[in-house]
Formats: structure tokens, C-alpha cells, sequence
């Protein structure tokens, strides 16, 4: 008896210990996407604070104010927000806007109006984050690269040429995926961290006192007795929490444990511990504010190494904004907001390592134009924040939308989760406005633009099925008058893709009234995006027998999964339906969208219309984005009114 009791708790143990390896491993891994741009915020911050556009003086109770403030607003904003609140409201363990904003639209007896409303800001949040695409590179590289100042005055003016040469390195670099080289992004942030935790301890040990800043008696302090200099600061001090947000974005990646893991146990301590440090660096020396991150070291002898493992840290920080930007691209394109433009996926085994040539070669042009227009971090830093934050509050707000709706929160406990994340985030947004002039206009014109790209698509499809739908045949009518006498039918089997599958498809109708005949076996397809990032195999295919020879068939997909056609077909074989791809055509519709004639009532701005038609024409056709075999491909093109 005792030896089986001892056998259940060693195998019970060494389940725990291969858990406890697993989430570590996984923890590490972590460390090279999630907190790459949160983990690079300490190469600008406090050098922002004190020697930016709005500097405050350099004395000790702005230095301890201004620490003090960063640790709260990484504990409040980071810790308690993202990490312990929204990362717990996962879509299928997935996370991100994109996700939030599924779960928000999933509220019952909401009014259309409530969704509509929802479903912008979830469009408006995601757009932001192509600003914040462009800023993040150019940012985190370019005050990386900066460091060879301190080197040597003499390197000042290979600044710009060479953060644009590992600019165009990384983005050239996208096409072969980071499947390779991502193991090493992991190991390369943790000793990036673990630097930033030595260095700051150096410079910590030498005036031990900034430790007293973890007080919040000295923001409030320094808030309540400076309210308009702790509101300037308030928009430097932003900088911190950048990248927060990241954490419930890649939360499908790693999972909720992991990263919350990864957080409290290291990369926090460490990342504040490098504040500290430089606070407590730029007390004794107040000429270090001109570069308090580079001067941390003990020995200008280690300036260099620490300006290449910075850089280092920052391209894998871009790198994952850019994967970000990528993914995010494709799960709009699969929720209909956003027309099919080309992916490629670089790895056979992850399935998220995706490459969308598009996007990477537009991004590239607006970096390159943003380093070379803004020329410095510090004009940078000027035009870095405010998208961020509105995005920080987007997400406050979508957040309060299901934790009242899909969690029963009551209404005074969701209320208070409501005001008191919406206060912090409207102090950070508000301190970020009077930055507009300076250069928060851009990543706000770029999120705009983005919007509008995405609401005019998404406008126009609504606009182009409901059109559709007014024209199309009923289906079982259509059957029931093939059961009287029909056309001839020929062998084979043809596969008619259509968005409404209880109506006779447009290309249907075409090839019958063009070729006078119908297959043997006609499938009516359907392919819907659902709300959950992944929808599994064995739910991706739903069969229904019309008779007549007619199927319709619906095939699902979640917005992170990949579109394959071919693959789909083979599975309904189980269902009864199988395919022989060598004796099945496809018929596609391909319609052109036609202006109404003049003095027609338009349900879309004569601007819409001219970009929805540029979108459509330029769109990818379905049978890249499907996979279909291009020799079993007929078009069938038709004019419609937008009306």
C-alpha cells in the first residue's frame, strides 16, 4: 500500500514538474513577441520626460513623481487591466480586438443601433493599430540605433542611414517568415530583460532611495501639487505602457498562464527596475538626461555591445508588430472587412505564421517616410501615443460590454470596472491630444484611413448581398420546377459558390441561360466566416440533400483559420457528398458594381462608391483565395446596382 501511494505521488510530481517546464518554456517564448515593445519603452521614456518636447525640471520630486507614476500606471493599466481582467475574456483562447469585439456583438436583445455601434469601435480599434504599426518600428529602432551618439558624437550623422537600412533589412526579410529564427527571439528578450534589470540595479544600489517611489503617495503628490506640469508629463510618461495591449493580442499564441506568468515573475520587475535605475542615474547626473538609458552602463567601454543588443531588441519588438499587423489583415479579410487581398504562409507547422506582401512592401514605404520625416525618437515620441491609448480605451469599453452582458456582471460592480479603467485611460488620451500638432496626427490620419477603407468595404458587401438577394430565385422553387422539365443535364458535377444559399446562385442562372444545360450533380456552396478563431474539421462541413441531383453544402471557417476549399470537399465524403476534382467545375460570379443613374436615391456617397469599385475590381479572386484548381474554373460576370 505504501508503495503505491508513493508511486501516485512521484507520478503525480513529475506531472507537476513537466507542467511547471512547459509553462516555463512556453513563459520564455513569450518573452520575443509579446513583451517586445512594452520590453523596449526604457531606450525612450524617461529621456522623453525630462528632454522631450515638454521636459520637467530635474529635481527630486519630479524624478520620484515621474517613477512613481510609471509603476502605477504599469501596475493599474498593464497589470490589473489587460493581464488579470481582459485577458480572462478570450474567444476560444484567442485575444485581441478583433476577438473582444466578437464577444461584444454576441449581446443579446441588443438594438441593431448597440451592434452597429460595437462593431465601429471594434473596426476603428483594429484600424488604430496600423498607425501604431508604422510608429512602433520606426520608434523602437531609430532610438536603438541612437545610442552610437553617445558612442561618439562623430557616428551622429549615420543615425538615419543605417535605421533605415535595418528598416528595409527587416520588412525585405518578412517573405521567409520568422519560422527559423523565432526560437532565438525568446533567449535573445530574456537576456534583453535581465539586462535591463542588471543595469538599473547597478544605478539603484548607488542611491537606493528612488525605491521609495513605489509609494503612490508620491504621484499623487506630485499630480495634486503640479496638476498642469503631472498633465504634460502624463503624455511622456504614456510611453511606459506601450505595448500593453499586446499582451491580450497574442494571448492565442502562449495562452492567459504563461503570459501573466511571465509578467509578475520577470519581465515587470525588471523592466521597473531599469526605470529606477535611470532615475536614480539622472539625480547624480543630470547631463545623462540626454541619453539616460545608454548611460546606465559602469563602463562607456560597454556602450556599443548595449546600442546592438538594444537594436537587436527592437527589430524582434518590430517584428512582432508587423506579424500583428499581418494576422490582423487576414482575420479581417475572413470577417468581411476587408477585401481578398494575397496571403502566404511561410511555415508548414505554425499555422500563424503568415506573410501578406501588400501590407508589408505599404508599411515599409510609410516607415521609411515617417524616420526620414520625424528624424529623431524625440520628435517621434511626439506623434507615438495617442493611438495607442484610444485603442487602450476601445478596449476598456468593449470589455465593460461583456463582462455586464456575457458575465452577469451587476450593474454597480461593471459600473465601477467601467469608471475606473475609463478614468485612467481618459487621463493618458487626453494628455496625448495637445500632442496632435506635433505629429499625433499621423497615426491618427493612418487609423482613419484605415477605417474608412474597412467601413466602406464592409458597407458596400452588405449593400451588394442585400442586392443580390432581392434578385436572386428561391432555391426549392427553382428544384421544384427542375422536378416538371428541366434542362438537359450533363455528367459531371458542378460546384456553384455562392453568399446566399436559399437562393439560385447568379452564376447558375448565367451558365443555364449561356450553355442551355445543368451537371448531374449540382452543389449550391456556402463559406461563412464565424465569430471564433478556429472552427474544428469535423464541424467544417454541413451537407444537405435538395433532391434533383441538387446539395447544398456550408463550409466554415474561423477568421484565423486558412481557406482551402479543396480540402473542405474532401471531407464530405463522409457525409455522403464525395467530390472527383477532375470531374468538377466551379462557376464564380464575377459582378461589376455600376454607378446608379443620376437623380437616383444611393444608399452610398458618390466617394464610397468610386473606393468600393476601386476595392472590388482589385480584390483577389476566389480562386486564389480558395484554393480551387484554376483549370476547373469558369467566371461569370454580370453588372450590379448599388441601391
Amino acid at each position: 500500500m505504501r508503495t503505491s501511494v508513493r508511486t501516485e505521488s512521484a507520478a503525480e510530481a513529475a506531472s507537476g514538474s513537466g507542467q511547471r517546464s512547459a509553462l516555463a518554456t512556453t513563459a520564455v517564448a513569450a518573452m520575443g513577441v509579446v513583451f517586445g515593445d512594452i520590453g523596449t519603452s526604457p531606450l525612450y521614456t524617461m529621456k522623453e520626460v525630462f528632454g522631450g518636447h515638454h521636459p520637467l525640471p530635474l529635481n527630486e520630486g519630479t524624478v520620484l513623481g515621474i517613477l512613481s507614476l510609471v509603476f502605477w500606471a504599469l501596475t493599474i493599466t498593464v497589470s490589473l487591466k489587460y493581464v488579470l481582467f481582459i485577458m480572462r475574456a478570450d474567444n476560444r483562447g484567442e485575444g485581441g480586438i478583433m476577438a473582444l469585439t466578437a464577444l461584444a456583438l454576441r449581446t443579446a436583445n441588443a438594438t441593431p443601433r448597440v451592434l452597429w455601434l460595437m462593431s465601429a469601435l471594434g473596426i476603428f480599434g483594429a484600424a488604430l493599430f496600423y498607425g501604431d504599426a508604422v510608429i512602433t518600428p520606426a520608434m523602437s529602432v531609430l532610438s536603438a540605433v541612437e545610442g552610437l551618439e553617445v558612442v561618439t558624437p562623430l557616428l551622429s550623422p549615420w543615425v538615419l542611414p543605417i535605421t533605415v537600412a535595418i528598416l528595409v533589412l527587416l520588412f525585405v526579410f518578412q517573405r521567409h517568415g520568422t519560422a527559423a529564427v523565432g526560437a532565438l527571439f525568446g533567449p535573445v528578450m530574456m537576456f534583453w530583460f535581465a539586462t535591463l534589470g542588471l543595469l538599473g540595479l547597478w544605478n539603484v544600489l548607488r542611491n537606493p532611495s528612488v525605491l521609495t517611489a513605489i509609494n503612490p503617495w508620491y504621484a499623487l503628490s506630485f499630480c495634486l501639487g503640479q496638476p498642469g506640469m503631472a498633465f504634460l508629463a502624463l503624455g511622456s510618461v504614456v510611453l511606459a505602457i506601450t505595448g500593453g495591449e499586446a499582451l491580450y493580442a497574442d494571448m492565442g499564441h502562449f495562452g492567459r498562464r504563461a503570459i501573466k506568468w511571465a509578467w509578475f515573475a520577470f519581465v515587470f520587475p525588471l523592466l521597473y527596475l531599469n526605470y529606477l535605475g535611470q532615475g536614480a542615474l539622472i539625480l547624480a547626473d543630470p547631463q545623462a538626461i540626454s541619453s539616460p538609458f545608454f548611460r546606465l552602463v559602469p563602463d562607456e567601454r560597454l556602450v556599443l555591445p548595449l546600442v546592438v543588443l538594444a537594436t537587436t531588441a527592437t527589430v524582434i519588438a518590430s517584428q512582432a508588430v508587423i506579424s500583428g499587423a499581418f494576422s490582423l489583415t487576414s482575420q479581417a479579410m475572413q470577417l468581411g472587412y476587408c477585401p481578398r487581398i494575397q496571403v502566404r504562409f511561410t511555415s508548414e507547422r505554425e499555422r500563424g505564421q503568415i506573410y501578406v506582401p501588400n501590407i508589408n512592401w505599404l508599411l515599409l514605404l510609410t516607415v521609411i517616410v515617417v524616420v526620414l520625416g520625424f528624424r529623431s525618437s524625440s520628435n517621434l515620441a511626439s506623434a507615438y501615443g495617442i493611438a495607442v491609448t484610444l485603442t487602450m480605451m476601445i478596449d476598456t469599453l468593449l470589455a465593460f460590454v461583456v463582462v455586464r452582458a456575457l458575465w452577469q456582471w451587476s450593474w454597480p460592480r461593471a459600473a465601477l470596472f467601467l469608471v475606473f479603467f475609463v478614468v485612467v485611460d481618459f487621463a493618458f488620451f487626453s494628455a496625448n491630444v495637445i500632442k496632435i500638432v506635433d505629429g499625433g496626427w499621423f497615426p491618427l490620419a493612418v487609423g482613419a484611413g484605415v477605417f474608412v477603407l474597412l467601413s466602406t468595404w464592409r458597407l458596400g458587401r452588405r449593400l451588394l448581398g442585400e442586392r443580390q438577394r432581392q434578385q436572386s430565385i428561391p432555391l426549392a422553387d427553382f428544384i421544384a420546377g427542375i422536378a416538371v422539365g428541366g434542362p438537359q443535364r450533363v455528367r459531371g458535377c458542378g460546384v456553384f459558390l455562392t453568399a446566399h444559399p436559399e437562393g439560385v446562385p447568379r452564376a447558375l442562372l448565367h451558365n443555364l441561360n449561356h450553355n442551355q444545360v445543368l451537371h448531374e450533380r449540382v452543389v449550391v456552396l456556402n463559406v461563412a466566416a464565424a465569430d471564433v478563431p478556429h472552427v474544428p474539421e469535423a464541424e467544417r462541413v454541413r451537407v444537405e440533400a435538395l433532391g434533383q441531383g441538387f446539395h447544398r453544402l456550408h463550409v466554415a471557417y474561423g477568421f484565423k483559420d486558412e481557406p482551402d476549399l479543396p480540402r473542405a470537399l474532401a471531407l464530405c465524403a463522409a457525409h455522403g457528398l464525395s467530390f472527383d476534382l477532375m470531374s468538377t467545375s466551379f462557376f464564380l460570379g464575377r459582378d461589376t458594381v455600376v454607378r446608379l443613374p443620376p437623380g437616383h436615391p444611393a444608399r452610398m456617397a458618390n466617394w464610397r462608391q468610386t473606393l468600393f469599385n476601386w476595392m472590388f475590381r482589385n480584390a483577389d479572386t476566389a480562386t486564389e483565395f480558395f484554393k480551387l484548381p484554376p483549370n476547373r474554373v469558369v467566371e461569370l460576370g454580370a453588372q450590379v446596382e448599388l441601391c
